[in-house]
């Protein structure tokens, strides 16, 4: 997999969709945190809330995949979106982690996942350009993703003082083929239904205000 290194400001991580970048991400412009003006109201809940929400939402979301991408994707699963091959970011932090680990760690996940589901959006939009219900379940997922993104950095600056985190974005499947870019779509989904399960079970509990 090709990476490119560098500095990514925050805001890009919104717009990476379609090239693969590890390096250190900026979450915040300047040299430290501007304190409590990044945070919303409630922000804890609010991101108690989203990490629910993508898990409720995670195995619907691949399975209407599946099903958009015909066969012999919808019969052979298993098989085909065995995401055994495919670059995610690891998630070694457990309920026994402490508190700016697990943020850390989340915050990884969850840049990556934005960067992917941008990938996976782009290529539903060519090869599935009438499958509304796919595509609106596709921005919705990204929608609430951002959200929680710009929750992290608010409880990472604020809570610990961390601006920079090094992340990781999985492969481009732009140039790929039809059959490859349907594969490498279905093999990031089932894997993000299996950690995002993991990290909620994981993380929630650590979504208490300090």
């Amino acid at each position: 997999m090709a990476t490119r290194p560098g500095v990514v400001p925050f805001v890009a991580l919104l717009l990476l969709q379609r090239r693969p970048v590890a390096g250190r991400a900026l979450l915040v412009n300047g040299p430290g945190c501007p304190g409590n003006s990044l945070c919303r109201a409630n922000v804890h809940e609010q991101t108690r809330k989203q990490v629910a929400l993508l898990n409720a939402t995670a195995q619907d979301l691949f399975s209407l995949y599946l099903k958009c991408q015909g066969e012999p994707f919808s019969s052979e699963s298993d098989k085909l979106c065995n995401p055994g091959g495919i670059f995610f970011p690891a998630f070694h932090v457990n309920r026994t982690s402490e508190k700016k680990e697990v943020m850390v760690a989340m915050y990884k996940l969850f840049a990556f996942l934005n960067a992917s589901l941008g990938n996976i959006t782009r290529d539903q939009e060519e090869l599935n350009p009438t499958a509304k219900e796919l595509l609106d379940r596709l921005h919705n997922t990204t929608k609430t993703t951002r959200g929680l993104i710009s929750n992290l950095t608010c409880l990472l600056c604020k809570n610990y003082n961390v601006f920079q985190v090094d992340v990781s974005y999985g492969e481009s499947s732009k140039g790929k083929s039809t059959f490859k870019k349907k594969q490498q779509g279905c093999q990031v989904l089932r894997k993000y239904v299996q950690v995002i399960a993991q990290a909620a079970r994981i993380l929630l509990p650590h979504l208490s205000p300090v």
